[in-house]
This record gives C-alpha cells, sequence and structure tokens, in this order.
C-alpha cells in the first residue's frame, strides 16, 4: 500500500464560487487542490496560465443538473503536488474549490 501524506490543515473551506478566473492562487505550502464543478456547463482548467475555452489543460464536464454533484472534477492528493495559480473559465461557471497546506 501507498504511503500517503496527509494534510495537516485546509487553508480554505470548500465553498461555490461562481465566477471566471483565479480559482486557486499560487502557493508553494500547498500538499493537495481540487475542483470539481458543479455547474450545467463545461469548465476549462489551466495550470499555470489564464484559462478560456480555447486554452485549457483540462475540461470539467458538466452536471445533469445545477448543484447535482454529478460534473467533472480535478486536483492532486498525493505525489508531486502542483504549487501555481489555477484558472478557471467557462459559460457561467460555478465550482467548489479546496486547498490544503501545511
Amino acid at each position: 500500500m501507498a504511503n500517503i501524506t496527509q494534510p495537516t490543515k485546509s487553508t480554505n473551506v470548500p465553498a461555490i464560487v461562481a465566477v471566471a478566473g483565479t480559482a486557486i492562487a499560487s502557493n508553494v505550502n500547498r500538499l493537495g487542490w481540487q475542483i470539481q464543478n458543479v455547474g450545467s456547463n463545461a469548465l476549462f482548467v489551466n495550470y499555470g496560465g489564464t484559462a478560456s475555452a480555447t486554452v485549457f489543460h483540462t475540461v470539467l464536464k458538466a452536471g445533469s443538473g445545477d448543484s447535482d454533484g454529478t460534473g467533472g472534477s480535478t486536483g492532486q492528493m498525493s505525489g508531486t503536488i502542483f504549487t501555481g495559480t489555477i484558472t478557471v473559465a467557462g459559460t457561467t461557471p460555478k465550482f467548489v474549490v479546496l486547498e490544503h497546506t501545511g
């Protein structure tokens, strides 16, 4: 079984965000992060740049309905963790974000 480092604290409480732009600011102390799309449109995610519908690294699928929990998610909770800025874009973006730090 893999040895997983557990986060020692969370710097933010998950909350629904409904605006494009910076989802998670750059943080060298980041131990893990997660973004879930809770909207009814695709969410475009960019690691280290500015997300748009044509410039992105990951697309998170839309949920079947608004805030129904079936939308796509991405994140890193173990291994090498990206510590740069993570941005999002989309038509009426709506997502939940969580960052763990030590």
